[in-house]
């Protein structure tokens, strides 16, 4: 029997394949440190939990409405409009069962086969493939090192549009590199989908998930509302990464065909998280402040053994919890081959568990820096000290 052949442009989040080979390091009886996985390791905050319970309990576990039962709707264009300075109606707002289905969907409503969407590489691999599995032509467009951190290649950024482009998507606040546009950065891209007339997908999974500063959202930019479609999600601010929550903030024509989409794909958003999602928005925010200190000292200790580690070194990140550390140096002191043999070497030899550049988009052309990721969301400061330390002795004695 044969298969459908778009299966073969269908990719993976590639963090879930590097756990099967740290699970497989762990079931031989090693120790594992997972940074490979943006997972976290917090608790429901028990308010949520309570109002989940609540919501069973009275018997809210049928069918709903599509878009999204109408409280939270409520709540989210209230939360949403008001963390960015702006005014969002429930029409807006159609909830779904986590972020991921905002870029699928997003994707079939405004992509036809063989148009064009530019998407961030380094990035976040469903684009890729969500983007080529629908029919699509992904065109990627990288980041460049900078003192500071990473910046978006403009002039690539304009090189790559045509006359079959029909969105792009701009994830502010990165997975993986934790890269944050400037205004400028922010207000050129935003110049960018005005001329050209370009939908633009506003992945803010990470938002708030910051440890100084504001956030600001290109959709709030002139002449962005009524072509920008946000990507908001509970997985991160709150740790409901297996409630599978989230919600796609879009003028309202748009929502209007999110809504069928997800009758035809889901029926609904599970009822009873809808009213814990509620509680989420509504309830105290203390646990989110504890989670956010947190990791803050999560952040620091990591940066700290990174960067004297020989041959690693990374900018210490405002926002979202990974690192994206150049390993050049790293990789030629310990003579490991590329990437994946750096990898699997620092598993066996440290039992440190890592994703790599590579797991985030096709290397492009001219990238002569080698990088790898870490998550530091999932373990203790303690752990963190622990596996990194451990990964610098290991460098350093190759040295």
């Amino acid at each position: 029997m044969r298969l459908a052949s778009r299966l073969d442009d269908l990719g993976t989040e590639t963090a879930f394949a590097v756990a099967a080979a740290a699970a497989d390091w762990k079931a031989r009886g090693n120790d594992v440190y997972p940074f490979h996985l943006g997972d976290l390791d917090f608790a429901l905050a028990p308010h949520i939990v309570e109002a989940m319970d609540r919501a069973i309990a009275d018997g809210r576990t049928g069918y709903c409405p599509g878009p999204g039962i109408p409280e939270l709707r409520a709540a989210l264009a209230e939360d949403i409009g008001s963390r960015r300075g702006t005014a969002y109606t429930p029409e807006n707002v159609t909830v779904m069962t986590g972020g991921k289905p905002v870029i699928t969907k997003f994707v079939q409503a405004v992509m036809n086969p063989g148009d064009e969407v530019l998407y961030p590489n380094p990035g976040f691999p469903i684009y890729e493939s969500q983007i080529e599995y629908h029919g699509g032509v992904g065109k990627a467009y990288r980041y460049l090192p900078t003192d500071s951190g990473f910046a978006i290649d403009l002039d690539q950024v304009a090189s790559l549009i045509t006359d079959r482009t029909v969105a792009i998507i701009y994830n502010d606040l990165q997975n993986p590199i934790s890269a944050e546009s400037t205004d400028a950065e922010r207000e050129a891209i935003a110049q960018l989908a005005v001329e050209h007339d370009l939908w633009v997908l506003s992945d803010e999974a990470y938002f708030e998930m910051r440890y100084e500063g504001e956030s600001t959202s290109i959709a709030t930019l002139p002449g962005m509302a009524e072509r920008t479609v946000i990507l908001y999600t509970f997985s991160k601010k709150f740790a409901m990464t297996g409630s599978r929550l989230g919600c796609a903030v879009a003028p309202p024509e748009l929502g209007k065909v999110f809504g069928t989409m997800n009758t035809n794909d889901e029926s609904c958003t599970t009822h009873y998280v809808q009213w814990a999602g509620i509680a989420a928005l509504q309830g105290t925010q203390e646990p989110v402040r504890e989670m956010l200190e947190t990791l803050r000292g999560r952040r620091d200790t990591a940066c700290e053994i990174v960067n004297g580690t020989p041959g690693m070194a990374v900018e210490v990140p405002k926002s979202t919890f990974y690192l994206f550390p150049d390993v050049t140096e790293a990789i030629e002191i310990v003579g490991a081959r590329d990437l994946a043999d750096f990898a699997q070497r620092a598993l066996h030899e440290t039992g440190v568990s890592f994703c790599t550049r590579n797991h985030f988009g096709r290397p492009q052309p001219g990238e002569d820096r080698r990088y790898i990721r870490f998550a530091y969301s999932g373990l203790s400061q303690e752990r963190i000290r622990e596996g990194l330390t451990g990964m610098r002795q290991w460098i350093e004695a190759a040295r």
